[in-house]
């Protein structure tokens, strides 16, 4: 397995649309346990292709504080069950550090391709509801940030901006 950088906030990238996977392979296989390993080293709950730069149709979740609960969605398709919707506090690993509330129905049904390659469908609600939105999104080309008003999506934009220098700074060896 391996570490996946993860694109941050307002990298071009993150606007591309994923494309669906035609056929579940070994390679696939193999990016959705590299997508764990970053997801959790990150820390996160979510994580979709879009966000390492990979844009196809794949997201893994796992919302257990143990990490014992590792979920794969290829090809999710995300439908409303009810007009109700409700806010949630999101975060996000390619926002780093920037938090805002976005209102998301409420109860959704997922239909999506698991690592075997066969089809499952479940409903969804509260976090778990809130999460496959979320990651949709991704795989959509939009992040949580354009839920918010153009000040606050401004605001954020600079912050991980300045977060990602820093982390650039870090990493770089000083030369003597």
């Amino acid at each position: 397995m391996a570490l996946l950088p993860i694109l941050s906030f307002p990298d071009p990238r993150l606007r591309t649309i994923a494309k669906p996977v035609s056929e579940v392979t070994d390679e696939i296989r193999q990016l959705a346990a590299d997508m764990f390993e970053t997801m959790y080293e990150a820390p996160g709950i979510g994580l979709a292709a879009t966000q390492v730069d990979q844009h196809i149709q794949l997201i893994v979740m796992d919302l257990s504080e143990d990490k014992t609960q590792p979920m794969v969605f290829i090809n999710p398709k995300v439908t409303p069950l009810t007009a109700e919707t409700q806010p949630y506090e999101e975060g996000c690993l390619s926002v780093p550090q920037i938090y805002d509330k976005v209102d998301r129905p409420s109860r959704v049904k997922i239909n999506a391709m698991g690592l075997d390659g066969q089809a499952f469908e479940m409903e969804a609600d509260g976090l778990l509801a809130v999460c496959i939105q979320h990651e949709m999104d991704h795989l959509d080309g939009k992040l949580f940030v354009d839920y918010l008003s153009p000040l606050k999506r401004q605001r954020a934009r600079e912050k991980v901006e300045k977060i990602v220098r820093q982390r650039h700074k870090e990493q770089v060896p000083v030369k003597r």
